[in-house]
C-alpha cells in the first residue's frame, strides 16, 4: 500500500513560497501580503521607494512571524512573494480592490489605466498559482488523514484615518468559530493585552484567501492580525513569535481542531524546586534528532558553494547520501518515495536545479580524493 508522503517539501515558484513541514501537523500557515517587491518589468509601479515600506505595499513583519513559526514548529507554510499593490491575492476576482488605484491617500500610477488584458495577465502569472499552490498543499495534508487547520498570519496598522487603534493583536473570522474562539481565549490569557474579534477588520469578506480555502472547503481558519509598531524590528517579531507559537502549541489536543505539533515549550518546575534537568523519553529524543536534522538540512541549503564531492571528500557523506537515507527510513514505514522526491526533501527544490544552480565541475584533485575516500556502493 502506498502511503502520502508525510512532508510538505520546500518550494519556490515566481509568485510564492512553500516552507517545508509536516504535511500531518494539522496546521497549514498563510501569508497573503508578505513581500513588497515586484516582478521584473514593473518598476514600482510609479512609486517612490519609501511608498513601497508601508502597509499599502506589504503586512510589515507577517513574514518573519510567519517563518519564525513555520521553523519553530515544523508545520508548512505558503507565503506570497511579491506586493499586494500588483494584485492582492486576499481579495475576489470580483472585488474591485484586488488591484488598487488608490491606497491610504497614495495614487498607484502603474495601476490607473489597467485594461482586461493587464488585469488577467496579473491574475494568471501573480494570483492563481498562489492559491493552486494553498489547494494543493490542503489536499496533500487531507490525505494523511488529518484535517488542516488555516491560519493566515497578517498585520496592521497601529492608526488609521489619525485614529488610534488600542487592540494589541485581532483574530478575523468569518462563520465558524472552531479556530477563532481558542485564540482569542488564548491570546487574552496573557493579561496584559486587547484583543480584537474580528477587529480591526471584519474576517467575513466573500471571496478572500480563507473564504476560498477555509469556509468553502469546511477547514477550520481564522486571521491573526498583530499591531505593527509591536513587530516592525527584530527584537518585535522575535518576542510576538514566541507568543504566537505558545498560543498555537496550547491549540494541540483539541478534537474540533486536529492540530498535533511536538510540545517545544518546557514546563518550568514548581516554585522552589531545584532546577533539574528533565529526563529524556523515547518520543522527546526522537522529536530533537528530527529538530538536528531539520536545521541539518537548513543549513545545507543555504551553504550551496559547498559542494558534494567536498563532504563526501571531508566527511564521507553528501546531501545525496542524506536523502538516501531519508528514503530508507520512509521505505522502513510503509513510505514509498521516490529517490528524486527524497532528494528534493534535503535539497529543498528538485535535485537537476539546485545541479544548474550550484554544482561546479569536480576538479582533477578533488576526483582524485574521492576515488581513495569514497565509501563502498558509492
Amino acid at each position: 500500500m502506498t502511503h502520502e508522503r508525510s512532508t510538505i517539501a520546500a518550494d519556490s515558484a515566481d509568485s510564492f513560497n512553500v516552507l517545508a513541514g509536516r504535511a500531518d501537523s494539522g496546521l497549514l500557515l498563510l501569508c497573503d501580503h508578505a513581500g513588497n517587491s515586484f516582478p521584473a518589468g514593473y518598476g514600482t509601479l510609479g512609486l517612490p521607494e519609501s511608498e513601497l515600506e508601508r502597509h499599502i505595499a506589504y503586512d510589515i513583519g507577517a513574514a518573519a512571524l510567519t517563518r519564525a513559526i513555520s521553523r519553530a514548529l515544523g508545520v508548512p507554510a505558503i507565503k506570497t512573494r511579491y506586493s499586494r499593490l500588483l494584485i492582492d491575492p486576499n481579495r475576489g476576482n470580483d472585488d474591485p480592490t484586488q488591484i488598487m488605484r488608490l491606497s491610504d491617500g497614495a495614487i498607484i500610477p502603474g495601476n490607473r489605466h489597467l485594461d482586461d488584458r493587464e488585469r488577467e495577465k496579473r491574475r494568471q502569472l501573480y494570483y492563481t498559482p498562489y492559491h493552486a499552490a494553498i489547494d494543493r498543499t490542503i489536499d496533500r495534508m487531507q490525505a494523511t488523514g488529518v484535517t488542516p487547520t488555516l491560519l493566515s498570519i497578517h498585520s496592521f496598522t497601529e492608526s488609521w484615518k489619525g485614529v488610534p487603534r488600542p487592540w494589541h493583536v485581532g483574530i478575523l473570522w468569518d462563520r465558524d468559530d472552531r479556530l477563532a474562539q481558542p485564540l482569542i481565549d488564548a491570546f487574552s490569557a496573557f493579561g496584559d493585552l486587547i484583543v480584537g474579534d474580528n477587529e480591526p477588520y471584519k474576517g467575513s469578506l466573500e471571496g478572500d484567501c480563507l473564504w476560498h480555502h477555509g469556509t468553502q472547503r469546511g477547514l477550520p481558519n481564522a486571521i491573526i492580525e498583530v499591531r505593527q509598531d509591536l513587530i516592525r524590528d527584530e527584537a518585535g517579531q522575535k518576542a510576538w513569535a514566541e507568543r504566537l507559537i505558545t498560543v498555537i502549541e496550547s491549540l494541540v489536543g483539541r478534537p474540533d481542531l486536529q492540530i498535533e505539533l511536538p510540545r517545544t515549550t518546557a514546563m518550568p518546575n514548581p516554585p522552589g524546586a531545584p532546577n533539574m534537568p528533565k529526563p529524556i523519553d523515547q518520543s522527546t529524543e526522537t522529536e530533537l534528532q528530527a529538530a538536528a536534522y531539520r536545521k541539518l538540512v537548513e543549513h545545507l541549503r543555504k551553504r550551496g558553494d559547498v559542494q558534494n564531492i567536498d563532504m563526501m571528500n571531508l566527511a564521507g557523506f553528501c546531501r545525496n547520501c542524506l536523502a538516501n537515507w531519508y528514503q530508507e527510513a520512509a521505505g522502513e514505514k510503509g513510505v514509498t518515495l521516490s529517490k528524486d522526491e527524497a532528494r528534493e526533501v534535503v535539497y529543498g527544490m528538485p535535485y537537476k536545479d539546485w545541479q544548474a544552480k550550484n554544482q561546479k565541475e569536480a576538479s582533477p584533485e578533488q576526483k582524485a580524493a574521492y576515488e581513495k575516500s569514497k565509501p563502498q556502493g558509492h
